[in-house]
């Protein structure tokens, strides 16, 4: 039976990983864009996975539950999407992998498990999109990814904090100094990494540049695009975007919500002008479905995600 002769949960039933076969937006099983849940990678371009980890949140929980948020708010994103002209699935084979298994109750298998699973699918020449959980998750991401491609990569950061506060023990799970680490590991080049919408204080940049909100406010979306990409330049980036980058006006549904913000306008505009980066892995996170209103913050994060795919999508055009 074809896609088009089954109108109904081709999450599960779907035989082309190409294509929008039409199926209600209120009903059928859920997945990130009604892809294929599957766990074979043969012939996949991108393959997007949930990681539903909040251990590591200094205020509020509860971004476990954020990967489940997304893939429900992407049921009208199922069709060529504006301004592009066309969807990512016309162009990209997209497959959803399901949710990394975690075992919250033995946090020393935590990190480990994360590794592993992003190892697993980037093994060969499939992209990993991955859907947090809170921001700790990025730098067992990074990790496999410096793995896969053998060098510091370029960071690309969209957030309200700069999450490089120092933090030197090995074992402990804070999801504001990931990037300390990730900068003490060699994981990512500071020289060509460059975070956007910053409105906290933090005296150690760790060499990364950084964009604060009141530039992008005051420079525009253009301006900001052309500064990211002349950071990182052609060397493989990195791309993670912390939801609280947003105004709480645009994505209250987040543990650590700061005023002054981007907007969702501002933040598509700077997304859709990153086409010449070389992104070879993806992540949105702190999607907090508790402190959502009306789901804006899960709809902001999945046309965010879904506008990642679009990136990819136009590059291979």
């Amino acid at each position: 039976m074809t896609d088009a002769a089954r109108p109904t949960d081709h999450a599960i039933h779907r035989t082309s990983d190409l294509g929008y076969p039409p199926e209600n937006n209120f009903g059928g099983v859920l997945s990130f864009l009604r892809r294929r849940y599957t766990r074979d990678l043969a012939g996949i371009d991108v393959a997007v996975t949930g990681i539903p980890l909040d251990v590591a949140t200094t205020f509020r929980p509860g971004a476990r539950l954020g990967p489940q948020a997304i893939r429900a708010a992407t049921v009208q994103l199922n069709e060529p999407l504006f301004p592009w002209g066309y969807g990512p699935c016309d162009h990209l084979s997209v497959v959803d992998y399901g949710d990394c298994p975690l075992d919250h109750h033995r946090p020393a298998t935590l990190v480990p498990s994360i590794t592993a699973h992003a190892r697993q699918i980037i093994a060969g020449n499939t992209t990993l999109l991955s859907l947090g959980g809170d921001h700790f998750i990025t730098l067992p991401l990074l990790r496999a990814h410096v793995e896969r491609h053998g060098q510091p990569l370029a960071l690309i950061h969209f957030d309200a904090h700069t999450d490089t506060w120092a933090d030197d023990d090995p074992a402990s799970l804070n999801h504001g100094t990931m990037f300390y680490k990730a900068v003490k590991e060699g994981l990512i080049d500071p020289k060509r990494s460059v975070q956007i919408g910053i409105r906290t204080w933090n005296e150690d940049t760790m060499g990364l540049t950084v964009l604060g909100a009141d530039s992008v406010h005051g420079d525009g979306t253009k301006a900001t695009a052309e500064k990211i990409l002349s950071v990182v330049g052609n060397h493989p980036a990195y791309l993670t975007f912390d939801i609280d980058c947003l105004d709480p006006a645009f994505a209250p549904g987040t543990g650590t919500p700061v005023p002054g913000g981007l907007s969702s306008a501002q933040a598509l505009d700077i997304l859709r002008r990153l086409v010449p980066a070389w992104l070879v892995g993806l992540d949105v996170v702190e999607v907090a479905p508790a402190y959502d209103h009306a789901e804006i913050t899960a709809l902001a994060a999945a046309h965010i995600a879904t506008e990642m795919l679009c990136l990819l999508a136009a590059q291979r055009r």
